[in-house]
């Protein structure tokens, strides 16, 4: 399968070149600078990511490249073209001003293969705190900026390039165009990278690995389990044994509702009502990391129990998907703790189980474009992401019964409210939070002293950065008025209007 390499020096926006480059139905794969993986004829270009770090520092990231440069085409991104001139003889020095934000750029050689197309005059986003200063001698200047003179260069006799703008980012207005003509017009790639080509040749390789061995996978109800449940199911039919266990932190009926639309699908399914053993276990803990860890150990011995009912099995199915990937080879390692990530771990060794991921090479975008593929009805494959350990991370301070009932009463009502406004398929996850705080209100003549909920919404690609969303102040006067009405308990509502970062998409 023909490919794009990414090497990745640490940039914030390294996924988003590769989403870009997906987006051309090309197959792209991201590794740390300091792995480069072998160089197989499937390999067609090479794009170098921008980075945190100055080309400048003692110990800067600097690759042995000689695999790669005038061998195979290779496009340096902001980083990448600083790292291209400053170790084959030019000069990058500090910006005079760190260089953030929209600039225009103006092309000085439209003939040129990487910028061909492009108007006279366009739109980038630049982020950068050094600049090129010089290039060496074969090196030609193709464009440039009022005050970023070396803003694209190219290596004379080779299919290299440089640019110090960022062409993934939304604001460089045409920079798909410029990635097409790298990816496409210059690598040669065919783009034939689509969800219906992954299906069928994730169907056949996985027919080959597992054969006629048992598979067990634990259901969530999210889009990322139920795509991969459907694929296997195609591929080995009845040797799937699905488990989806019930934690009693769910959305309300969200059990009933989940188990009904895998019978539709004709998927092998066992429903495991577990809310007694959750519930009692986080009982008392208030630590949002405990918490996490008490759901995820909890998951891990009822699965276990169950499947070990199952005679014979020797695959463990996980929904991994690439970010997921990305994240445990990061350039840095795995990154720092911010919060634990619900994917149960140990289970293969506790089971003496093989992994089997069939979508880890894709993004959250993707897997829903292959859940469609693959027939899916839209309802499950549109359904917000909903965290791993539930509820419980929702609920901030100690879990009690009461507190999950009066936290699933006003989920429901706010995105009930979402669906029937018909704003739920424009926000890419909501949710509420009950908050440890109580408040003093007046309800008819009586003074009250009750819980306060927030709501959150956000807009996002694949979780790593999210903007809240301007809900309409209409919608969120309705939803306040019904949750406080309907939901006894509650006599305040306020509404998340953080961004990621600095904030995360959940409280906990």
């Amino acid at each position: 399968m023909e490919k794009i390499l990414i090497l990745d020096f640490g940039s914030q926006y390294t996924q988003l070149i590769a989403r870009r480059v997906r987006e051309l139905n090309v197959y792209c794969e991201i590794h740390p600078f300091h792995k480069i993986p072998s160089l197989d004829d499937s390999v067609r270009g090479v794009i170098l990511s921008g980075s945190p770090c100055s080309v400048r520092d003692a110990g800067a990231p600097n690759p042995d490249l000689s695999a790669i440069k005038g061998r195979l085409p290779l496009l340096g991104v902001c980083y990448g073209a600083q790292l291209l001139a400053a170790a084959y003889g030019g000069e990058v020095s500090p910006a005079p001003s760190r260089e953030y934000g929209r600039a225009m750029l103006t092309v000085g050689d439209a003939s040129d293969s990487l910028i061909q197309g492009l108007p006279k005059t366009t739109q980038v986003w630049m982020s950068h705190g050094d600049t090129i200063t010089r290039v060496p001698d074969n090196y030609r200047l193709i464009a440039g900026t009022e005050d970023v003179r070396v803003a694209a260069f190219r290596i004379v006799g080779e299919q290299t390039w440089g640019i110090q703008f960022h062409p993934e980012v939304y604001h460089s207005t045409d920079g798909t165009q410029l990635l097409r003509n790298f990816v496409v017009n210059i690598c040669g790639c065919s783009q034939t990278w689509t969800s219906e080509s992954f299906v069928e040749s994730t169907v056949r390789e996985l027919r080959v690995k597992i054969g006629d061995d048992k598979v067990v996978l634990g259901l969530s109800g999210g889009v990322d389990s139920s795509v991969a449940a459907v694929l296997l199911h195609k591929a080995i039919g009845r040797n799937l044994y699905c488990i989806f266990v019930d934690s009693g932190l769910l959305r309300k009926n969200e059990f009933e509702d989940v188990l009904a639309s895998y019978k539709d699908m004709g998927l092998n399914v066992k429903g495991v009502k577990a809310d007694a053993k959750f519930l009692g276990d986080l009982s008392g803990v208030t630590d949002p990391e405990k918490k996490r860890k008490i759901v995820g150990r909890d998951f891990v011995e009822v699965f276990n129990e169950e499947a070990q009912q199952i005679k014979d099995v020797r695959w463990l199915a996980q929904g991994t998907i690439y970010p997921d990937v990305i994240e445990s080879s990061s350039v840095n390692g795995p990154s720092a703790t911010i919060k634990s990530h619900h994917n149960v771990g140990g289970l293969p060794e506790k089971m003496h189980l093989k992994i089997v991921e069939p979508l880890r090479l894709l993004f959250k975008d993707e897997v829903r474009r292959v859940g469609r593929s693959l027939g899916i009805s839209e309802q499950l494959i549109g359904r917000h992401p909903f965290p791993g350990p539930g509820l419980a991370i929702r609920i901030l301070g100690d879990i009690t019964p009461e507190k999950v009932d009066i936290l699933q009463q006003v989920d429901k009502i706010y995105i009930d409210s979402l669906r029937s406004a018909g704003l739920y398929d424009k926000v890419w996850q909501a949710g509420a939070i009950l908050l440890p705080v109580r408040s003093v209100g007046v309800m008819g003549d009586e003074r009250t002293y009750e819980n306060c909920v927030a709501l959150r919404a956000v807009t996002s690609t694949d979780g790593m950065t999210a903007d809240w969303v301007h809900l309409p102040y209409e919608f969120l006067a309705d939803v306040s008025n019904e949750i406080i009405n309907r939901v006894r308990g509650v006599n305040r509502v306020v509404y998340d209007i953080s961004s990621k970062p600095p904030a995360t998409i959940e409280w906990e």
